[in-house]
């Protein structure tokens, strides 16, 4: 066992968590207080009203759950799903495939719609089902972290609305990286995590709800199934009343507040522009390199989560490993059906800047050189450099 926690440095550019900057480090370290002690009742205000701007909404019951993003997903769907509730879930990835899960334990009776991982769905088959199953929710992944696709959501919310179903949206690896536009688009649900692109150390799970999704809740015949993620409960403790529910993760709540004042310091769109300049970058080194993406239609990209297929003859494991232990850079491998075949490279927060994309392809262009039994090309940081300077 070793003396203390000593960490090696890693360059962290996975799907998650991503680089945290020094300010959000230090604030976990700053001195503990009560759960209800009025310094922390401030922070809590504060955070309350961060998260709304950063999610781009006036929803009053907007707040970070005590716990990683797939809680933010529970809370989601046991305060929406009553037993024998009809529910769709649009499933194209594994976190897709989460969501359904989470809903059939609620007792939902749930409708899965699929598409092959790295597809998006259209606007007429989600039109298609509501048509046909009439469900209270829709769920839905706006960013599939699992292979890099953005969903369009615009006309999916129109259809469901029009139903008068409610759309609950999983924003764990967009929020804060792409705009997510929860009243203009009219999301009723969403939720996220703090360690995408928030860049905070996991462990809270941004999430928020519409009026309408409140008075869902409040029309109930069941208790929620789970006490520690009720709604009814936890919004007593955000809101006014500051009723004890349970011990918040004081700590995580001054790094969440730390994050979010460093996100809205920068500026949503200057951060939206600076993961869109970098995936830019990264995608012209990566073609250069004669590695292609695994998402087709270039507009269904995700800027911040970049899969990429890897190329043939390349062994998987041997090159992220490489990576990582030569070189200090952290990247994901394929999951579900893509394992063994893609390489997932995020661009978060933090972790998106040109040091780092720069980097990642002189490192990978070195072990793709190793396999190969070649020379480095550089040919994928020259054309990445071409993007820094024309933008």
């Amino acid at each position: 066992m070793t003396d203390q926690v000593n960490p090696p440095q890693r360059t962290l550019m996975g799907p998650g968590p991503s680089d945290i900057h020094p300010s959000v480090l230090a604030a976990l370290a700053a001195p503990t207080v009560g759960h209800l002690d009025p310094y922390f009742l401030q922070i809590m205000d504060e955070v309350q009203q961060m998260l709304r701007e950063v999610f781009q909404t006036e929803n009053q019951m907007t707040m970070a759950i005590s716990g990683t993003g797939s809680a933010g997903m529970e809370t989601c769907v046991v305060n929406l799903v009553e037993p024998r509730d009809k529910v769709i879930v649009c499933q194209n990835g594994v976190f897709g495939g989460r969501m359904a899960d989470v809903a059939r334990r609620a007792g939902g009776d749930v409708t899965v719609l699929e598409r092959p991982f790295g597809e998006v769905f259209s606007a007429d088959e989600i039109a298609a089902a509501v048509d046909q199953h009439k469900p209270k929710v829709v769920g839905i992944v706006h960013a599939e972290t699992s292979t890099g696709a953005l969903q369009p959501l615009e006309e999916i919310s129109r259809i469901v609305h029009d139903a008068g179903a409610l759309l609950l949206v999983d924003c764990v690896t967009s929020l804060g990286g792409l705009p997510v536009s929860i009243d203009a688009v009219g999301i009723d649900a969403a939720y996220s995590g703090t360690q995408k692109c928030l860049s905070c150390p996991p462990g809270l799970a941004p999430v928020t709800f519409s009026p309408r999704a409140l008075e869902a809740m409040d029309a109930r015949s069941n208790a929620v199934s789970s006490w520690y993620l009720d709604i009814s409960m936890l919004r007593n403790y955000w809101g006014a009343d500051r009723a004890y529910h349970h011990t918040a993760p004081i700590n995580m709540n001054y790094a969440l507040h730390q994050a979010l004042r460093l996100v809205l310091d920068e500026g949503l769109e200057n951060r939206f522009a600076r993961h869109r300049q970098h995936h830019e970058a990264l995608k012209a080194g990566l073609e250069a390199l004669g590695i292609s993406y695994s998402v087709t239609e270039p507009s269904h990209r995700l800027p911040m989560l970049n899969s990429v297929l890897i190329p043939e003859g390349i062994d998987d494991g041997q090159v992220r490993s490489q990576l990582l232990n030569e070189f200090g850079i952290e990247i994901g491998g394929g999951l579900g059906p893509m394992k063994g075949k893609t390489w997932r490279i995020g661009l978060m927060g933090e972790a998106a800047s040109s040091t780092n994309v720069l980097s990642f392809l002189a490192a990978v262009d070195q072990c793709l050189a190793a396999q190969r039994q070649s020379a480095p090309t550089g040919a994928g940081t020259a054309a990445a450099s071409a993007v820094y300077l024309n933008s």
